[in-house]
């Protein structure tokens, strides 16, 4: 089963690089590379931007929906207008 996980946070104004910057070098950390019990990494990563300021991530994990999987952190308060928003998806195909 594939797994999505959506990681998505509105930066401060004109703060929205340094936010893209600070996602990506946490996207890099040892623990969320290799998920708990040893799991592998995500089979996908993509960070995406969008105006205000907003920045996405997605990664998708071969994992049952339910499984244990590392999720990127909350940013620094001064660097976002609001708590990051999480979802987690089922993949139920590709066309």
């Amino acid at each position: 089963m594939t797994v999505a996980l959506m990681w998505e946070a509105r930066a401060t104004d004109g703060r929205g690089a340094e936010l893209l910057d600070w996602v990506r070098q946490q996207s890099q950390a040892p623990a969320l590379r290799v998920g708990a019990g040893g799991t592998r990494g995500p089979l996908h990563r993509e960070f995406l931007r969008a105006p205000q300021d907003r920045v996405l991530v997605l990664t998708w994990w071969d994992a049952p929906y339910d499984a244990e999987l590392p999720e990127l952190p909350e940013p620094d308060v001064g660097l976002i207008t609001r708590a990051v928003h999480r979802w987690r998806f089922e993949s139920v195909g590709v066309e």
